[in-house]
């Protein structure tokens, strides 16, 4: 779980309140709903809020190193140092981005017999797309995945990846990729999966849908 410490669109995400709870105690609580498929929760940050907050809710700390705590570092760079930091033997990575912090129930126990059954040997989550994009060219509008006049409900299918679950056999980390080419789309169609937090407004949006669960 990589949760650095230095946002700038929104300072301090990783441990802002939703609902009452640091942001990421949400990835943190779900994957102790999971111990059956999970062994091990660790949180991989350089900052030392978000290393007590970890520790207090039942994650491990690995300390990442500044050089790994920039604006460019990539997700496999810091699984990487996860992983050499752990020094074990293990099959699977599941990545739980703290970002993401509303899943559904059952979200991994599905998935994850999915990714079983098929023999893959990554997993991805990707949400079905409904709008008309277009390109602009010399200031006109170029339609992009349909023909102007059709309408949404005949567009071509597309998917976005929502971020909200990723499961990675080991040794294709090792190997330097993040998604193996034997991948699994796994397909959510639920609100949650247009929640990736990274501004004050995606924040706001969380803490509506959550009001809302709330209410049921």
């Amino acid at each position: 779980m990589p949760a650095r410490g230095g946002s700038k669109r929104l300072p301090g995400k990783n441990i802002k309140l939703l609902d009452g709870l640091p942001l990421i105690v949400h990835s943190i609580n779900f994957a102790k709903e999971n111990l059956g498929i999970i062994d091990k929760i660790v949180v991989s940050t350089d900052h030392d809020e978000i290393k007590k907050i970890a520790k207090t809710n039942g994650a491990e700390v690995i300390d990442r190193p500044l050089e790994l705590a920039q604006d460019l570092t990539s997700t496999l760079e810091v699984l990487h140092h996860i992983m050499d930091e752990l020094d074990e033997q293990y099959d699977n990575v599941i990545l739980l981005q703290p970002t993401n912090p509303l899943r559904p129930q059952h979200l991994l126990e599905n998935a994850y017999s999915d990714y079983l059954k098929g023999n893959f040997n990554s997993l991805m989550t990707v949400t079905r797309n409904h709008q008309k994009f277009g390109k602009i060219k010399d200031s006109r509008f170029v339609p992009f995945n349909y023909k102007m006049g059709e309408r949404s409900q005949d567009l071509e299918p597309l998917y976005f990846e929502n971020g909200l679950l990723y499961i990675v056999k080991a040794e294709i980390i090792k190997n330097g990729e993040l998604l193996a080419p034997n991948n699994c789309a796994y397909v959510i169609d639920h609100l949650w999966a247009k929640v990736d937090i990274d501004t004050l407004d995606d924040f706001e949006y969380a803490e509506f849908l959550m009001k809302k669960e709330n209410r049921k």
